[in-house]
């Protein structure tokens, strides 16, 4: 049976990000994925993912975010790849709002954690946001807060590279092979895959939407997996408007929806579109009984409801969609945590549709938590203990 001294299972954003950053303390690390990633069977794919500064789910967020984007910046330098695009973000919301966006008074927190933290922002009314970013239909009662340093990273690209610089630094990858179970002893954890088993010191549960399926029915429970659609319009007339250096990354709080709507600007030029999405949590689904269609009349739907009513020069058309899965916790928080029957294994979930862009410096916390025995970032927001599980 191989050795190592941790496994990580799972190689999407905080899977890789936890790799890289173990083989670069020169720890025997493996990475096992039952796909070749980076893939489009999880949350970590769709071209762009929103990285902002100031968390409106928790001023604890921040520092993991801040810490991201030095380290994204620093994989920058150390290759040739693009992985962070700073064109600002508007979240545009309103006292008269009904959808909520994760948890409820997401606006005033992120105001919060920008003051508390000094990020640079601006609020802005809805004159002010009318003549600086015109394609935004907003109301006369709705306000905009607009944070200068935030922006999209690209998953695919984030995953790939810091996969690609593990390898180099010494760490083994797996890919397509699938883990079946593990097994925790108080000396070791055994990892039995469809095509071998493994020994390791530590193991690292970064499953996404197939960790309910490897923690036991206990940790399972407390995580429900949700299908989201990802579309990309068409831009109607002067493309130029939509392009990242005019427009927004955005999060709008909507009124009269029961959910918002979120964008990105134009990252391919007028062929690729804009890319719109809304956040849906009506009913469950697993990873492996998600329905990866979309259909004509979801696209029809959604251009309807939630893009011809507030972004000025979208067309109807669709060029594409995908699909992704939200693996959320009751709370929208994530879990970050020794195992409550081994503390040889950490479940690792930042998901509920907000992590990629905490990914990078949660790698690191797990690195540094494993190699050091703490972390330089507190992670005691994501403990286990606020949920009521059996032990």
């Amino acid at each position: 049976m191989d050795q190592f001294d941790t496994i990580v299972l799972g190689l999407g954003a905080v899977g890789s990000a936890a790799v890289y950053q173990l083989a670069a303390r020169k720890h025997n690390v493996l990475g096992i994925d039952q796909f070749s990633p980076p893939h489009t069977y999880g949350s970590s794919h769709g071209d762009t993912r929103v990285t902002r500064l100031a968390i409106g789910e928790g001023a604890q967020y921040t520092p993991l975010a801040l810490r991201s984007h030095e380290i994204w910046r620093d994989l920058e330098k150390r290759t040739d790849a693009s992985l962070l695009t700073i064109d600002g973000l508007l979240i545009i919301s309103s006292a008269a709002k009904t959808s909520i966006t994760h948890v409820d008074n997401f606006f005033a927190n992120t105001l919060a954690a920008a003051e508390q933290f000094g990020i640079d922002h601006e609020v802005l009314d809805a004159p002010e946001i009318r003549r600086r970013f015109p394609a935004f239909n907003v109301a006369d009662d709705e306000v905009g807060y607009f944070e200068r340093d935030a922006g999209f990273l690209r998953p695919e690209e984030c995953i790939r590279t810091q996969l690609a610089l593990a390898q180099q630094g010494g760490a083994t990858v797996h890919r397509d092979e699938k883990v079946l179970r593990f097994d925790a002893s108080d000396s070791a954890v055994t990892v039995t895959t469809d095509q071998g088993m493994y020994a390791c010191g530590h193991l690292i549960v970064a499953a996404g939407a197939w960790l309910p399926q490897l923690v036991g029915r206990d940790i399972a429970k407390l995580f429900s997996v949700y299908r989201q659609v990802l579309y990309w319009f068409d831009i109607q007339g002067d493309a130029s408007a939509f392009a990242p250096q005019r427009f927004p990354v955005f999060i709008w709080e909507l009124q009269e929806k029961p959910q918002g709507v979120y964008g990105f600007p134009a990252i391919d030029g007028p062929d690729g579109g804009i890319k719109i999405a809304t956040e849906t949590y009506g009913s469950t689904t697993t990873s492996e009984t998600a329905d990866r269609r979309v259909l004509p009349e979801e696209i029809a739907a959604m251009y309807r409801d939630y893009v011809a009513p507030y972004i000025v020069g979208v067309a109807s058309r669709c060029r594409r969609t995908a699909t992704c899965l939200y693996t959320v916790t009751p709370d929208f928080g994530f879990v970050i945590d020794r195992h409550p029957q081994s503390k040889r294994v950490i479940v690792a979930s930042p998901c509920s549709g907000h992590g990629f862009k905490h990914s990078a410096a949660i790698g690191e916390a797990l690195a540094q938590w494993i190699v050091d025995g703490r972390s330089h970032i507190d992670l005691g927001s994501f403990n286990l203990r606020r949920f009521r599980i059996d032990s």
